[in-house]
């Protein structure tokens, strides 16, 4: 009885991601196109290919559906400086998140112009996690930043200013995509497009910020002693 109990559960935890995903991803069509007032359940609810009480079995309201889709963004973009430290080279850390960004941004243009509506907006959905949570994520991304200047690893910029570089950089090729296409005569960026952007992108920073590759650590006497 109990392996049958779960086998069970196993199903419908994997029901229940299987919805939510549907859900995230035809709200996240749904509010790009609409925006937050525009936009009803009932219609996300039928993009999903779900009841409307499912939509809200899972999500709990509108709002909440809303702010998990913009908070949901952010930790895609940002996901790539999670980890770092002062021991982490710059050059490639800063090239590894200008390319992620860059590529996150191309498969998600939807949830990048949302975010950019909701910003622009006056971000009434975001304040709170603005203020707390995100403001956190870049003071102590910042605090990264500094320690490699102090290091001289790379020149003293301001560390705040170059993540909202970096931020707004990247997701410009898909919140203003009519203008860049409408500019470049094309009718979508190409994968080769997207490559020359990150490119171009990434030497403008690691150059603009002066970063430096650290020195090779000096080997170990009793490692040499032993060759």
């Amino acid at each position: 009885m109990a392996k049958v109990d779960n086998i069970s559960e196993q199903e419908g935890g994997a029901i229940r991601r299987r919805n939510e995903r549907a859900i995230l991803a035809a709200a996240e069509r749904v509010f790009a196109r609409h925006g937050y007032r525009g936009a009803s359940l009932q219609e996300i609810a039928e993009q999903a290919g779900l009841p409307k009480s499912n939509v809200l079995y899972y999500m709990g309201s509108k709002r909440k559906l809303y702010v998990r889709l913009l908070e949901r963004m952010m930790e895609r973009w940002n996901a790539m400086l999670d980890d770092i430290s002062p021991e982490d080279d710059p050059a490639e850390v800063l090239s590894a998140f200008i390319r992620s960004k860059m590529q996150i941004s191309r498969r998600h243009p939807e949830g990048s112009r949302l975010f950019a509506s909701e910003i622009l907006g006056g971000a009434p959905f975001l304040q709170e996690y603005l203020s707390g949570e995100l403001r956190d994520w870049v003071q102590s991304r910042a605090a990264v930043f500094r320690e490699w200047a102090d290091r001289g690893l790379m020149d003293p910029v301001d560390p705040i200013w170059l993540i909202f570089l970096i931020w707004s950089s990247t997701q410009h090729y898909a919140d203003f995509e009519a203008q860049v296409l409408g500019i470049t005569g094309r009718d979508a960026l190409s994968d080769e497009d997207l490559e020359k952007i990150t490119e171009f992108l990434t030497r403008v920073v690691i150059k603009g910020c002066g970063v430096r590759h650290p020195a090779p650590r000096a080997e170990d006497p009793a490692t040499l002693t032993e060759r």
